[in-house]
């Protein structure tokens, strides 16, 4: 396992912690980040790539999809 898909595991559990963490303190725009932070760490994992590099490809999903709601998955 090379250090990019660590790191996205790593990416993932913080982002659920963070979702969570959202969720209890009744915070949406922490539990975005924490699902938008999710999305990241599965990309960097699966494809073991660079934290930048999932972060990129994830913006430009979102761009060309910006109908696609995070906060209801």
């Amino acid at each position: 396992m090379n250090r990019d898909r660590l790191e996205g595991r790593w990416k993932q559990v913080s982002g659920k912690l963070n979702e969570q963490w959202g969720r209890f303190t009744g915070n949406t725009q922490l539990v975005f980040v924490g699902r938008r932070n999710q999305l990241k760490g599965r990309i960097q994992e699966r494809y073991g790539i660079s934290k930048e590099k999932a972060a990129s490809q994830l913006r430009d999903f979102l761009d060309r999809n910006r109908n696609w709601n995070l906060s209801s998955r």
